[in-house]
């Protein structure tokens, strides 16, 4: 699409749909001459592939820049590093980096952006008035935050920094480019501050288990992210916990392990 040209960014999606990659990963061409690739996508050969052509039209890859350790993001990396001879650059999370990056942390055309909820060292990337949002801000649809110490709150803050930013379009980890930044920044803030003032009116009205909480707050959730609906019903407990307004006797999901 044009608006993508003008950025001179390229997209690779990834043959992995389902309900929380939606159409597939996407994975981002930064520049050229030579590119960046940010998020290689799942460890499939045929992505890969495509990938790397896309690359050699735009001049080689100049290094891999994650936006997140998620199986669905970085399964491809260590693959597209072999064939490609270039460095992986993220967060400290993430064991195989060649280098750690973090909040203002330039590489070629990209300048890193710390990005906290869905995953504790999540990163996004500008580059001109494109940013690239990894799991922080979707296509379509919302992002499940995982609990974590300050994780929701940490997010509501990623998210009003991402709206003082002059952006042109995002560009999701899935889903379709965002073309209007502002529209689709307030409205993923207003979604889980929505959230919140149901899941305290629910905790007012008595509610107190699991899955009465999520009955009340998450109803318009369909059956197959429910898992997911749990992940951020534990962040947002963990963030009424820390202010103070958590009632007593709060059943909190158990979520060990999840990731997305």
């Amino acid at each position: 699409m044009h608006e993508l040209a003008e950025h001179d960014v390229g997209l690779v999606q990834a043959d992995n749909p389902g309900p929380f990659t939606l159409e597939g990963t996407n994975t981002w061409l930064v520049g050229r001459e030579p590119c960046w690739v940010v998020d290689p996508g799942p460890d499939d050969r045929a992505h890969v592939e495509a990938v790397l052509a896309a690359a050699r039209d735009r001049g080689g890859i100049a290094g891999i820049a994650l936006t997140h350790d998620h199986r669905d993001h970085a399964g491809a990396t260590e693959a597209l590093r072999r064939r490609a001879g270039v460095p992986i650059v993220a967060a400290a999370r993430f064991t195989g980096a060649d280098t750690r990056v973090g909040d203002g942390d330039r590489l070629g055309p990209l300048r890193a952006l710390a990005t906290p909820g869905h995953a504790p060292d999540h990163l996004a990337f500008v580059a001109g008035r494109a940013l690239f949002s990894g799991d922080a801000v979707l296509g379509r649809g919302s992002v499940f935050v995982a609990p974590d110490p300050g994780a929701l709150s940490g997010y509501l803050r990623a998210l009003e920094r991402l709206a003082g930013l002059d952006l042109a379009v995002i560009c999701p980890g899935h889903g379709p480019p965002v073309l209007d930044p502002q529209a689709k920044l307030a409205e993923y803030r207003e979604h889980r501050l929505d959230r919140e003032r149901r899941l305290v009116a629910a905790l007012d009205a008595g509610r107190r288990g699991v899955e009465e909480l999520l009955d009340a707050a998450w109803a318009d959730v369909p059956a197959a992210l429910r898992p997911a609906a749990a992940v951020t019903l534990a962040a947002h407990i963990d963030k009424l916990e820390e202010e103070g307004r958590l009632p007593e006797g709060v059943e909190r999901p158990a979520v060990p392990g999840f990731a997305a």
